[in-house]
């Protein structure tokens, strides 16, 4: 488990990018956290470490937003960019084929508010829980689903004491 704050959400973005360039095809990262806790603001930076050109905002009403890109090792991917808000029971998740974006083919699924389909989830993911700790600021942690699973290298390699946030 890692446990970073972010002052601004401009840092907030730059912690999402860090992390997009970690992702590769197939990877599947569950945001948690309370309306306005910035999991929006961290998928706009997970969509520009992807290389992302497009406007990156919160599918509330789609729940699906594609976004094209490419990992770091020059991969063409899609982020897959879901927003579970809206949802009224779990069994609307089949209304959209859900399923497939637990382990997308060719891109990389960023899920907010994954608890409405928690009976649905894998057994493997990365869980980003977000915290509003001021106006700006944030609390963001990281941990991988299962501890050792393998996601536990993304968590490891964002730790600044690891390697510091950079641009």
């Amino acid at each position: 488990m890692l446990v970073v704050t972010t002052p601004t959400p401009e840092q907030t973005r730059d912690l999402g990018a860090r992390l997009g360039r970690l992702l590769s095809s197939g990877d599947l990262v569950l945001l948690h956290g309370d309306l306005g806790a910035g999991k929006t603001t961290f998928t706009q930076g997970v969509a520009r470490g992807l290389g992302v050109v497009t406007f990156v905002q919160s599918p509330t009403f789609a729940l699906v937003h594609e976004h094209l890109g490419a990992t770091s090792q020059e991969q063409p991917v899609t982020l897959f960019h879901l927003d579970l808000y809206r949802l009224a029971e779990e069994e609307e998740l089949e209304s959209f084929g859900f399923a497939d974006y637990l382990t997308p083919t060719g891109g990389i699924t960023i899920i907010e508010w994954p608890e409405l389909a928690r009976d649905a989830l894998p057994e493997s993911f990365l869980l980003v829980q977000l915290e509003a700790t001021g106006e700006a600021s944030r609390r963001i942690t990281f941990q991988a689903v299962p501890p050792d699973g393998k996601y536990a290298n993304h968590v490891a390699r964002l730790d600044p004491a690891n390697s510091p946030i950079r641009e």
